[in-house]
């Protein structure tokens, strides 16, 4: 079977290139639009923002990918993605992508509201079989509190990707990624049962990306906003 491919147009030189998958994607805007801003988080909702333009993005992918590498995940494994708002989140789950391993997002344990937050984080964990988990420092040193009570979690291997050496993007080695690949899973609230995850791969997330494109025609000085998180939403393949 043939591959899928979307069509990118650059509207600066109004070419075009072909691209299979999201890996395809953010290294091609990273060395044709490096410094343009790729994602932005407001960190109150409204004025205060912090942003990754597509080459820093692109560097903060293959620093993950390659810390996933080094911990001994390999290409098709599964890796929960427990983040708080922000833009780590974005980081880690094209991280995944770089490395050929399944993002899983997932709402961190909630203190407050353990006895369903947790429950539902562990049924996610046993039905996905994740065997990483992707985090920030300050998550991390949340979630170990909780290894007594819930041994799944201290199962799972954990980076903290807040926090990685220095330099590590240079160990990054391309791996196998095709449009049929698996990128992630996304899982239903659980609030009326089971959590229960749709297979979502390359091809499905440019053809939505690409219909949002067609609907919207959004241009090269666009801005695209959404208020919902990875796991609601679907990424953007055109110029915004």
């Amino acid at each position: 079977m043939d591959a899928i491919t979307y069509d990118l147009v650059d509207i600066e030189t109004n070419s075009s290139t072909s691209t299979a998958t999201l890996v395809d994607l953010l290294r091609y805007r990273a060395v044709v639009q490096p410094d343009q801003t790729a994602y932005t988080f407001l960190l109150d909702g409204e004025l205060a923002e912090v942003g990754l333009s597509y080459a820093e993005l692109d560097s903060r992918a293959r620093a993950i990918a390659a810390a996933l590498n080094a911990a001994g995940v390999t290409c098709g494994q599964r890796a929960l993605l427990l983040y708080p708002p922000g833009l780590e989140f974005t980081a880690g789950f094209f991280g995944c992508l770089y490395a050929g391993v399944v993002a899983i997002p997932a709402y961190p344990p909630d203190p407050a509201r353990l006895n369903r937050t947790l429950p539902r984080l562990q049924a996610i964990i046993a039905d996905a079989k994740a065997v990483v988990a992707l985090t920030t420092s300050p998550l991390l040193a949340l979630a170990t509190k909780l290894f007594e009570q819930a041994g799944d979690l201290k199962a799972l291997r954990w980076l903290a990707t807040d926090a990685l050496p220095e330099g590590i993007e240079q160990e990054w080695r391309p791996t196998e990624v095709t449009t049929d690949t698996l990128a992630f899973l996304q899982y239903t609230s659980g609030s009326t049962g089971a959590p229960r995850g749709v297979m979502l791969n390359h091809s499905h997330l440019l053809h939505n990306a690409s219909l949002v494109h067609h609907g919207f025609q959004h241009t090269l000085n666009d801005k695209y906003f959404s208020s919902a998180c990875w796991s609601r939403s679907m990424p953007e393949s055109r110029p915004s």
